[in-house]
């Protein structure tokens, strides 16, 4: 596995048409592989996403079974003269290999919290996003056990009454997806799938610290993903040591 980061020069009508279409984006990314990684289900695979820093610094990340090549990002929307290359890589097998259990880290994470409903009795259900900081957040506190980690609960006296203000987590940052499946834009959306050809994903960035659980599960789960929309942007959580 290998983690790669790629800076965005987004004064570039390149970084900026890409930052827009998420379709276009999955395809410059997977455009990175001389042949397709696979995708197996459930299994390592590639991710990628976003993070708005500031106005002037724009990063992509992702994670994939096999080492990426980005020439092409960095001609088309990054600094094709900056030195070294454009892209930093890293040996993320390493990393996964030494997570141990009971170790705590600072997360990062977009994900795209959706749940099904079911609005008859009779209709079939749908795929609706959590819109409210409440629900976003149970939403991640439920992918806890199969992901093999635990948010960081606060100190006693450090907590609220609200549920949500009794971890070491904040939500924010939602945005919604919209696309057409031809790469043109549809406006912005929420999570749900608006006509033959248009796709709508509610993305939210969680921050916090956790506690890995169950360390082979937590190695999976961070190499293929949390959620849905993993293919635009959504699934990729990233670790840094707690200061």
């Amino acid at each position: 596995m290998y983690l790669t980061r790629f800076r965005f020069n987004a004064a570039r009508t390149g970084a900026r048409r890409l930052l827009t279409s998420p379709q276009m984006l999955h395809a410059a990314v997977m455009s990175s592989f001389p042949e397709a990684p696979p995708t197996p289900d459930g299994g390592p695979r590639v991710l990628w996403r976003i993070d708005y820093n500031s106005a002037a610094e724009v990063l992509l990340y992702v994670t994939s079974p096999v080492r990426p090549d980005l020439t092409h990002l960095v001609e088309q929307a990054g600094w094709p003269t900056a030195e070294p290359q454009g892209w930093t890589t890293y040996d993320y097998a390493t990393f996964l290999t030494g997570l141990s259990a009971d170790s705590v880290w600072a997360f990062r994470l977009t994900a795209n919290p959706v749940h099904s409903i079911r609005r008859k009795e009779g209709e079939p259900t749908k795929r609706t996003a959590h819109r409210t900081p409440r629900y976003q957040i149970e939403w991640l506190l439920k992918q806890q056990d199969r992901g093999g980690f635990a948010i960081v609960e606060k100190a006693p006296d450090a907590r609220r009454l609200e549920r949500r203000d009794e971890y070491e987590l904040a939500v924010g940052g939602a945005r919604g997806l919209s696309f057409h499946k031809n790469g043109s834009s549809a406006g912005k959306g929420g999570s749900a799938t608006a006509g033959r050809n248009a796709v709508q994903i509610a993305a939210v960035t969680y921050q916090g610290r956790l506690r890995v659980t169950d360390p082979e599960v937590f190695r999976l789960r961070l190499a293929s993903g949390l959620g849905k929309a993993k293919a635009y942007g959504c699934g990729l959580m990233t670790l840094a040591p707690v200061v």
